[in-house]
């Protein structure tokens, strides 16, 4: 029987295993045995692997800046936050039903809320209006022989009354125009009807270019001198199964009379006597 011993005199048992592999000529193949033990470490191109944990990237945002100017926008943020805690603070007391602080300090809400931060709506919804008002006008005008005559007194609420009643799409100017320029003038004046600063001016000023408009439309009898305001408040009459009794009757409260200039003219009013335009 044929032993494996290697031709080439190089002897071995039989427990060493089969005889090596042989290329054509003879010659013995050299096997590869893979190494025991862990894997090398295998080099990166910035050289050896690097050992522990990665360095921390560069500082960013405020942190990455020097120290004098972390502390001025640390500041200027203080400053900012402090800023709106006062503006939401304002605002807040500026829609709040009436109180105690702004009883106290209502000037100062009202000068930071006017004109720029203006809030037309209330924290609480109010009372439904209970009130009908109206805002009247009578005017001084010259008549034809030089003499200064006083009209009748015209209600220029019931003038927009009638141009929306029955109107599905009622114009915004004869809803607001008088209405919020009326709440206007009485929001910038006090009890006796002085102006609380340029508001109040210039609500005064609103309100005769209002007026203006509107008599332009009327012929009065001569070039308009002067006009006063008044409103008639009227309180609507309880249902008849409240039982309660109101006092229907009107109360009105009359304005100063005001002298008409060029600048109280909207454009296309002249204030032209028409009976001598015809």
């Amino acid at each position: 029987m044929e032993s494996f011993e290697h031709r080439d005199g190089t002897g071995g048992s039989l427990g060493s295993g089969p005889p090596a592999p042989r290329s054509p000529e003879g010659d013995a193949i050299p096997v590869q045995v893979a190494p025991s033990g862990p894997p090398p470490v295998v080099p990166t191109e910035a050289g050896l692997a690097p050992s522990g944990p990665a360095p921390s990237g560069p500082d960013r945002g405020i942190a990455a800046l020097p120290l004098p100017y972390q502390v001025a926008a640390a500041v200027f943020l203080v400053l900012v936050a402090a800023v709106a805690c006062v503006h939401l603070t304002m605002v807040f007391l500026h829609v709040a039903p009436s109180n105690t602080v702004t009883k106290s300090h209502g000037e100062a809400v009202q000068g930071w809320v006017y004109p720029e931060f203006e809030q037309n709506w209330k924290l609480f919804a109010p009372n439904p209006l209970q009130q009908n008002i109206a805002v009247q006008v009578r005017a001084e005008y010259t008549a034809e022989d030089g003499s200064r005559r006083t009209s009748e007194w015209l209600d220029l609420s019931a003038q927009d009354g009638e141009a929306i009643r029955g109107n599905l799409v009622p114009s915004h100017v004869d809803q607001n125009q008088l209405r919020r320029g009326w709440d206007f003038f009485l929001g910038s004046h006090d009890n006796e009807a002085r102006p609380n600063g340029l508001r109040g001016r210039l609500s005064e000023r609103y309100l005769r270019r209002i007026v203006m408009l509107r008599l332009d439309g009327m012929d009065l009898g001569g070039p308009v001198q002067r006009v006063q305001l008044r409103s008639s408040t009227r309180a609507i009459e309880a249902p008849a199964w409240s039982g309660e009794r109101t006092d229907t009757r009107p109360v009105h409260r009359v304005m100063p009379w005001w002298t008409i200039t060029a600048a109280d003219l909207p454009a296309g009013v002249d204030n032209a006597d028409k009976e001598a335009g015809r």
